[in-house]
């Protein structure tokens, strides 16, 4: 894939996610527990990791995290995020190399899982109370579904799109 190609489809990726990600922020919570969303703006985050490499997709993650919580007038929730986020991404930068790509969707649940480890060390560290640190098993629980329902997501387009010859 060329650079100008790289660039233009982490273009599309990003305004993709970003649109997923503020209509998603409008969504009620769909469970009692607050906090607990799909994060289906991470599909787009784990197609660009499999389709245009890490630094695209990182830029795409950035971009995202920045202007969405821009865009949702969360900007405190951007610390949360890119902590989140950053954890995240290393998670499933070193998934992609351990496992197959027919299991994407396990790259992502380790992703999700590390998303939360992430933004409950920034609330124990923004906030000095280790006790939210009692909130992060039911979390975890909610990042095993949440991050497999994303990863089949993100691992059927895939697999469409190299079946139709769009993806090489």
């Amino acid at each position: 894939m060329t650079k100008t190609r790289k660039l233009t489809t982490t273009a599309i990726l990003t305004a993709a996610a970003l649109v997923v990600f503020v209509i998603e922020s409008q969504i009620p919570s769909l469970t009692s527990v607050p906090g607990i969303k799909l994060g289906l703006s991470n599909v787009f985050t784990l197609f660009a990791l499999y389709t245009v490499g890490a630094p695209w997709a990182f830029a795409l993650l950035l971009i995202r995290v920045v202007l969405g919580g821009l865009l949702t007038g969360q900007t405190m929730a951007i610390l949360y995020s890119l902590s989140g986020g950053l954890l995240a991404f290393g998670a499933m930068l070193l998934g992609r190399r351990l496992i197959p790509e027919k299991q994407l969707w396990v790259v992502s649940v380790f992703g999700a899982i590390f998303h939360n480890i992430g933004q409950i060390a920034a609330a124990v560290l923004i906030t000095s109370t280790s006790e939210i640190l009692y909130y992060l098993p039911i979390l975890l629980v909610s990042a095993i579904v949440t991050g497999a329902f994303t990863g089949v997501s993100a691992q059927l387009v895939l697999k469409r799109l190299k079946q139709s010859r769009f993806l090489k």
